[in-house]
Formats: structure tokens, sequence, C-alpha cells
């Protein structure tokens, strides 16, 4: 199975880098190419990003066996989650996941999931063993290369919530993922004052 998942990302990345080169010539039509790379690889997802609060600090506390300590518990309960939720894990780098899911009313649920499971845990470890989860979640049409890796607006914005501004066990989302949640959902969601400043997103309640 990983050497077709293998041969899969080779074509799709080598179909972009040959569209890629073409769109480098001086006298190429970059409209046209845009279109042919948002018609090959345009998918809309619902995209989420983790990071670990405190990772960092720790890591050059307790050192690197420390490290792959949390790395390895991290991952040992968020995937069976995630995988349940119908989510694909994108990449893995650090402390940080990349993953995408079909719908927004998903990656919340198992950002949720992830949490509440995650605080049962905590509740029994020292506070450098705790997993300590932040939460960005996006929405909105992507480049989706194969299973290498995604691109896009919204794969900043989530990037940028969940590594950046969510604290430990927040699940922050951005405007287009609320947008697509509608009125299909009891989830309260309040907008994102960070030091007494109006940041664009918001903060969900759960």
């Amino acid at each position: 199975m990983e050497d077709i998942r293998h041969v899969i990302r080779s074509r799709s990345e080598e179909r972009l880098r040959n569209l890629i080169e073409e769109r480098l010539k001086p006298d190429s039509n970059k409209e046209l190419i845009d279109k042919r790379i948002w018609s090959l690889f345009g998918e809309h997802w619902a995209i989420i990003f983790t990071d670990l609060s405190g990772f960092s600090r720790n890591t050059a506390k307790f050192g690197i066996i420390h490290f792959l300590q949390i790395i390895f518990e991290s991952e040992r309960i968020l995937l069976p989650i995630i995988y349940e939720h119908n989510g694909l894990l994108i990449k893995a780098e650090g402390d940080s996941l990349m993953l995408i899911f079909r719908t927004v009313q998903d990656a919340v649920e198992c950002s949720i999931k992830m949490q509440n499971t995650l605080k049962v845990y905590n509740a029994s470890k020292p506070e450098h063993e705790k997993v300590l989860l932040c939460v960005g979640i996006g929405y909105g049409k992507i480049l989706r290369i194969g299973d290498a890796d995604i691109f896009g607006e919204e794969v900043n914005a989530a990037s940028k919530l969940g590594e950046d501004t969510a604290k430990k066990e927040e699940i922050l989302i951005t405007k287009s993922a609320v947008a697509e949640l509608g009125d299909k959902h009891s989830y309260k969601v309040n907008p994102l004052n960070i030091d007494g400043q109006w940041v664009e997103g918001f903060k969900l309640e759960y």
C-alpha cells in the first residue's frame, strides 16, 4: 500500500512541477495554466492544524527523550480519534499535525473529542508530561497534491490559528469555517480577542 501511495504522490508532484515549469516560461499563458492547476488539484476541505503548548520549552528543559515521549503519546491518543472522524493525516512535523476533513462538522467534532480525551489523560499527569493541544480549523478550496501537501489561504489561516494563536486546550476557527457550519450546529463561537485586540477568527466553546 505504501508503494502505491508513493507512486500516486510522485505522479501528482511531477504533474504539478511540469505545470509550474511551463508557467515560468516568458511567453506562458499564466491564467490558463493556473486554471489547469486548480482544475487538477483544487478541492474543498476542512483543515486542522494542531500544535502542542509549551512543547519547545519542556524539550529544552527535559531533553530529546522527553520530546519523543510526548510526540509518541500525542499520536497514540490522537490518531485513532482522527481516523474515527474521517480525517486524513497529511503531515506530522515535530509537535504539529496537518489534517483534512471533508466537512467542517467532522473537523469540529474531532477537535472536541481530541481536547476532551486529552483533558482526561492529563488529569493524572505531572505538568511536564501533559499533552496540551492547540487547534486551528479552516475551510475552503485548496490545492491538494495527492497525500503529500496542501496549499491555500485557509491552510495558512488554520496554521496561524493552531500554531501561533491558540492557547492550550483552545479550538480556534476561521470565519470561512464558521460560515460553512451555518446554522446546522449548536456550538457557540465567540470573536477572537487577544490581549484587547480583535483578531480574525473565532474561539469555539465546547
